[in-house]
């Protein structure tokens, strides 16, 4: 028998980071608001307990079953997994450490898969530390389209979507040196992209028709073909074949006047060529509340949109906002994904 729904998995993240502080302060936070999902962490117990009384949170954990989270979750932060220790300090992580963050995001795909849980949010990864031990993904997008496959036996083409009620940003070539992507924007890839998010946007955000722009790749949409011919040669032409699918797909548009108030009025979501031309406008916008979602998978992923922090990691001073807004919109994504 499944999770109550909106049930949601909540990996550590690197344990140097922020993202233990920030589950600690998530579930003070929501503990009592009866329309926030419950959620339980995989996590290290004693470490958290030890977390919470260095920076005085005062939050009563509970190491449980994933059956028994969403019964514990209001007297304690439900914490299921493996006592392995952490070996770094924080603000200062350690590649030991790296196995089991790599476990704790294995572990919560498996456990929605079951459906001891119907949701999977993510805590920051420290993907250099990773790396230096072997992980073989340049991030956790991609490592959750390795993982849809082990679990669901389904291939999946995960998208990045940046999420906040101000703005909604694809960034269609995600982390690759910017030297690459004129080679990758190909027609195929912004298709394919446009679909899943068209279908995604649909099924999970409930939009009928859901309304998606593309950016330009050149300055000013190459102008013409003076700056460039990627938008007259590839983009339009994606947009084109989108648009004879039935798809509310438009531009290309200059990436410089498509992020204004009067501009986002008439859209929902923008599909932009490179990582940096979709993020600078929603962090910009809406650092505090916007939310990482990873379209085209089989199972709801949603993770804070920040990093690490190493740098304020042992100051007790981090910001749950973002991770509360990614438990909430994993939440409700669940629920419209049953």
């Amino acid at each position: 028998m499944g999770a109550p729904r909106g049930l949601v998995a909540l990996t550590r993240g690197d344990p140097s980071g922020i993202g233990p502080e920030l589950a600690l302060k998530a579930w003070a936070a929501l503990r009592a608001d009866a329309t926030a999902p419950a959620f339980f962490i995989i996590a290290e117990c004693d470490y958290l307990q030890n977390l919470s009384r260095r920076f005085g949170l005062d939050v009563p954990l509970a190491t449980v079953a994933p059956s028994e989270a969403a019964a514990a979750f209001p007297r304690a932060l439900p914490v299921v997994g493996p006592q392995r220790g952490v070996a770094g300090a924080l603000g200062v992580p350690d590649v030991a450490d790296a196995a089991a963050t790599v476990a704790s995001i294995e572990t919560a795909v498996e456990l929605v898969h079951s459906g001891a849980a119907d949701a999977l949010v993510t805590n920051p990864i420290a993907k250099e530390v990773l790396q230096r031990a072997g992980f073989a993904h340049p991030g956790h997008t991609e490592f959750l389209g390795e993982l849809a496959l082990r679990f669901y036996g389904r291939k999946a083409r995960p998208v990045m979507l940046l999420w906040s009620p101000t703005l909604a940003v694809v960034p269609a070539t995600i982390h690759v040196p910017l030297a690459k992507v004129p080679q990758l924007i190909t027609r195929d890839l912004l298709i394919q992209t446009g679909e899943i998010v068209n279908a995604d946007f649909k099924c999970r955000f409930g939009l009928a028709a859901p309304r998606l722009v593309f950016s330009g790749l050149n300055p000013h949409a190459g102008e013409a073909g003076h700056m460039g011919r990627e938008e007259i040669e590839i983009i339009a032409p994606a947009i084109a074949a989108l648009r004879e699918a039935g798809i509310d797909a438009r531009g290309p548009y200059p990436a410089d006047t498509l992020f204004h108030a009067a501009a986002r009025e008439k859209y929902d979501v923008a599909i932009c060529m490179y990582h940096d031309q979709a993020l600078i406008p929603i962090k910009t916008l809406a650092f505090d509340n916007a939310v990482n979602v990873t379209l085209g998978l089989p199972f709801v992923r949603t993770s804070p949109d920040h990093g690490t922090a190493f740098d304020i990691a042992a100051k007790g001073t981090a910001d749950p906002t973002s991770l509360i807004a990614a438990l909430r919109l994993a939440g409700k994504l669940a629920k419209t994904d049953a």
